[in-house]
């Protein structure tokens, strides 16, 4: 018996000490005839896209954005109710970015893309870099897998961004498939098209 509840501490030890994941390079090389370039605008509703996302955030970013009420006494000695905002869980959706018009730019070196005019991101073709917003933290690759341009995004909790930029057949639309992956491996995927203006 007592072996037992040995083995079971040491597994669950070991397992608390899993090595963090390393994302693996990307190819920095674009394949030929295929360019990004262009202005797209959604195709569906851009508020039911806001929703999807913000709900796959919700269930795989582990995301709790729950009212933490307490009760505090103010300096005259009265007391209070206080209401904060706390987030826990995963921190990679503040790297995920929206917009129901994007314009992109390829060069050979790079992706920039442009959402709503308001937030310009750069994807260097091969990056492996950290990147930062505010005060968190992630690890970035980005490359070419076949003819899709792929960006990984790693917090420090284990919570994985996964974007996916890729033209449909006719190259008439543009396809993003994004995928949040949560700490423990759960997914949600949401697939949005762009059409060229």
């Amino acid at each position: 018996m007592r072996a037992g509840a040995t083995l079971i501490l040491a597994v669950a030890v070991l397992a608390g000490c899993a090595p963090r994941e390393v994302l693996i390079g990307k190819p920095a090389e674009p394949p030929p005839g295929v360019d990004l370039s262009g202005s797209w605008t959604l195709v569906t509703d851009e508020r039911a896209e806001r929703r999807r996302l913000d709900e796959a955030v919700r269930r795989a970013d582990g995301v709790d954005d729950a009212r933490i009420v307490r009760r505090v006494r103010t300096p005259d000695g009265r007391e209070a109710t206080v209401v904060e905002r706390r987030l826990s869980g995963g921190l990679v959706h503040v790297f995920l970015h929206h917009g129901k018009r994007l314009q992109i730019t390829q060069t050979t070196s790079a992706l920039f893309i442009s959402f709503d005019r308001a937030v310009v991101q750069e994807y260097r073709f091969g990056e492996n870099r950290q990147v930062r917003v505010g005060p968190v933290e992630a690890d970035r690759v980005s490359g070419w897998e076949g003819d899709a341009y792929v960006v990984e995004t790693l917090d420090e909790n284990g919570v994985k961004l996964t974007e996916r930029f890729e033209l449909d057949r006719a190259r008439e639309r543009l396809v993003r498939t994004i995928v949040l992956r949560a700490r423990n491996g759960q997914t949600e995927t949401v697939v949005q098209e762009f059409e060229r203006q």
